[in-house]
């Protein structure tokens, strides 16, 4: 179809006829098909496209605008949804900063066009290191899965090994994603975990531990909320056989939970996404990795990290790469990892937040989750037919409830709460069949007590009309 075009297109560059012969003619083409022969042909469309019929931009306006308006956001609810995304409260300072015009678009910045953004991030690396109590914080990576899964990677480098051992109680979407990414130059084993915790297993980890092995990544607090207060002991068994222990960590945990280095994590990632993001669909997900200034770990980063140096000016400071050449922006086909966009600009957001917050906001915030969700557990597991799954585990901000007594699945329950006002907690039947009629609640700083009020008193009313 686009042989026969003699116009230029208002939204694709390059479309002027004569422009578009010249670049064909600059790389030995005759037609743009030639740009496609490697497309099966049973995979080419031969027809026009059944588009509607054209609109003006006003049209176009209501129509984007009428498609948008179906969505359901969790601030237009009661929302009790995190696994992955979670509902904090966001300062106005985030968004009233990261919308300033020399940060909005902030790709990463170089030396030529940066305003800023190398000193931002450089301060969003320190703050985010005294966080973790590690020395070096890198700029952030699409999401955790991503930090989760570089992480490991690095340390496959670094040890020369090929294994690595990851949890059951991962998110299972995110060890996909580690798996995918991992996979060829990693292979992704299983660590069991008890049934009964909800803990990682022991002695199922002592097992499956040997020379082949380059890391074990756990988490803490996890994907289903649990604290696992076993840190100090699972690092210890990595470190027996040579291996290096990763832990990924929600970060607005470490107000009230010790971070991760002190119970021997060698790299600690995680996601920035509490740290003054709003829940977006699709976006606003920012992953970190930590780790100690040690040039083993420092040197086998794929993602860019900015340091202070001073300049030929005496008593002048400048913000710069550090050891530049080992990332693939340098050198592509030498790279640790290829490394594309980076998401400096949540990177700026979560150092505005932690500025902000300070060691005491922190304390605070970790505090009120940990009152809040402890409240919310208690009160739906007192609803006959309602228990908690792993009931003597503790757990920060998430939890999991179980109705496998209360004659109704999570499915029509969650329906029934959204005719209500409410978003229920993340069904989990699909994800772990073996636990049944179970959901992943989330309570955060941004609920009040009538909001677990209300959501207990129509939980009791649901599962009442089973009775």
């Amino acid at each position: 179809m686009s042989e026969h075009r003699t116009y230029a297109h208002p939204y694709i560059p390059n479309t002027v006829p004569e422009v578009r012969e010249a670049m064909l003619k600059e790389i030995g083409l005759d037609s743009i098909d030639q740009l496609h022969d490697a497309i099966p042909d049973s995979l080419k469309l031969k027809r026009d496209m059944k588009l509607p019929p054209a609109m003006n931009e006003y049209e176009l306006r209501r129509y984007i605008v009428d498609l948008l308006s179906k969505n359901k956001h969790g601030a237009d609810y009661i929302n009790f949804l995190g696994a992955g995304c979670w509902q904090h409260f966001v300062p106005a300072v985030c968004d009233e900063i990261n919308q300033r015009s020399e940060f909005v678009t902030a790709y990463a910045g170089e030396p030529y066009e940066d305003h800023g953004r190398f000193q931002a991030l450089f301060e969003y690396q320190s703050l985010m290191a005294e966080l973790v109590d590690m020395d070096v914080v890198n700029v952030p990576t699409f999401d955790w899965a991503q930090a989760a899964s570089t992480a490991i990677r690095m340390a496959g480098r670094i040890t020369g090994r090929k294994v690595a051992l990851i949890p059951r109680s991962v998110d299972p979407d995110k060890a996909k994603i580690i798996t995918n990414y991992c996979t060829p130059v990693m292979e992704i084993q299983y660590v069991e975990i008890d049934p009964a915790s909800g803990r990682i297993d022991l002695e199922d980890l002592r097992r499956k531990l040997d020379e082949t092995t380059a890391a074990v990544y756990f988490e803490n607090p996890g994907y289903l909320g649990i604290i696992e207060d076993q840190g100090a002991e699972i690092s210890q068994l990595v470190h027996s056989v040579n291996a290096i222990s990763i832990v990924g960590v929600d970060p607005i945990s470490l107000g009230v939970l010790e971070p991760p280095s002190r119970y021997g994590a060698d790299i600690v990632c995680g996601d920035l996404q509490p740290l003054g993001m709003h829940m977006n669909y699709g976006g606003g997900q920012a992953g970190f990795i930590a780790t100690r200034d040690e040039e083993t770990y420092v040197m086998e980063y794929p993602s860019r990290l900015f340091g202070i140096v001073p300049t030929e000016v005496e008593g002048e400071y400048g913000f710069g790469d550090v050891a530049y050449e080992r990332t693939s922006f340098a050198l592509r086909e030498r790279g640790k990892e290829s490394v594309g966009t980076q998401t400096a600009l949540w990177g700026i957001t979560a150092g505005v937040y932690l500025s902000l917050m300070g060691p005491s906001g922190m304390r605070e915030v970790g505090e009120t989750i940990m009152r809040k969700s402890q409240y919310a557990a208690s009160k739906l597991s007192s609803i006959p037919g309602v228990s908690l799954l792993f009931k003597d585990t503790p757990f920060f901000k998430e939890f999991i409830v179980d109705f496998n007594e209360a004659g109704i699945t999570v499915a029509e329950i969650n329906e029934r709460l959204l005719e209500a006002g409410i978003f229920g907690g993340k069904d989990l039947s699909s994800s772990y069949p073996a636990w049944g009629q179970c959901a992943l609640y989330c309570v955060t700083e941004v609920h009040m007590q009538a909001d677990l009020d209300r959501l207990v008193s129509e939980v009791t009313r649901i599962v009442g009309k089973q009775s």
